[in-house]
């Protein structure tokens, strides 16, 4: 579900104990001047109860620039994960937390920083994921809270959270990529040198045993690259598994563990990053991109548009359509 303004003020909330790689992971993202790639010229503040210096982990420290009081003007708010995870937000951050979510101003949460959105009570009730070491832990202490395990990022009733560190990242990106469009993002994850999104869910993380099999993904990899180099054509969980040399319920098992998701999800996710990207940078009729893509049809490409979307392919188009698209091809 997408945020409904395309936020350019991003208030970051600080207090002792908040996460310097987190913060980092905010400021990097929309911190950082890049319009002179296209990028929208982002107004990140750090905000805190006092304007006095935060001492975070490593000797480092942080000093706010805006009191609480400008939550009220902020587009996003984003709170940072916990060095300590039972740190005690203090109470004006809390209720500050309280008063935006009341005023409907989207609110995510990194790692860890989903416990001080349940100390506000604001996951009372709603669905929330945090690092899959810390879900038994939030699950005690706040057991009003349906924690979920297995999901990067999860959104509900306006409120982000997230899974360990780099899912951080991929929750950063995905708020810029679902109110600023896939270019955007993608610029801004190509000068991070990471990847714009992540498929699969954090169970694919998770400490277990593994069989050496699974280990090697050199062949998996291999038949993605496939998939990807011909989006336009059918691909089926058999052929894929063909060319892999497995049979079907072996590919899907081996393919699940590596990825975190099946293969024909993660070949859906591809196909709407592909048509998202041809929506902005080309001119090529919606028939077409959904050619392009492997949808087949414009009706089916607008169904899983509007499954994990919420947009249709003309309206998303319309939105995020760059001024100058290239020729025809």
């Amino acid at each position: 579900m997408a945020i409904s303004t395309a936020p350019t003020r991003i208030a970051l909330v600080c207090f002792p104990g908040v996460r310097a790689f987190d913060v980092s992971v905010i400021t990097e993202v929309w911190g950082v001047d890049r319009t002179d790639r296209g990028v929208p010229p982002f107004h990140l503040r750090r905000t805190a109860a006092e304007p006095t210096p935060i001492a975070l982990r490593g000797g480092l420290s942080l000093t706010p620039d805006r009191t609480l009081a400008w939550l009220a003007r902020a587009d996003l708010i984003v709170v940072p994960g916990l060095d300590d995870h039972v740190t005690p937000a203090p109470a004006p951050v809390l209720e500050a937390l309280r008063r935006a979510h009341a005023r409907a101003t989207p609110i995510a949460s990194l790692c860890g920083g989903a416990f001080t959105l349940a100390q506000a009570g604001l996951l009372d009730g709603r669905r929330a994921v945090t690092h899959w070491n810390l879900t038994d832990l939030l699950s005690t202490r706040h057991p009003r809270v349906k924690v979920t395990q297995d999901a990067l990022f999860l959104h509900d009733d306006n409120i982000w959270t997230s899974a360990g560190t780099a899912a951080g990242i991929d929750l950063c990106l995905h708020l810029v990529r679902t109110t600023h469009g896939a270019e955007i993002a993608a610029t801004i994850a190509r000068s991070m040198v990471t990847a714009p999104f992540r498929t699969g869910t954090q169970a694919q993380f998770i400490e277990h045993p593994t069989p050496r099999a699974d280990r090697d993904a050199d062949t998996l990899a291999a038949v993605r690259a496939h998939a990807l180099a011909h989006l336009a054509e059918p691909h089926t969980v058999a052929g894929l598994a063909a060319r892999a040399g497995m049979s079907p319920r072996s590919f899907a098992r081996h393919f699940q563990a590596t990825t975190g998701t099946t293969p024909l999800r993660w070949l859906i996710t591809q196909r709407i990053a592909a048509a998202q990207k041809l929506l902005e940078r080309t001119d090529l009729p919606v028939p077409e991109v959904a050619r392009r893509t492997g949808f087949g049809s414009e009706v089916t490409m607008r169904q899983h548009f509007a499954t994990h979307l919420s947009t249709s392919p003309r309206d998303y188009r319309l939105a995020f359509q760059q001024d100058q698209a290239p020729a025809r091809g």
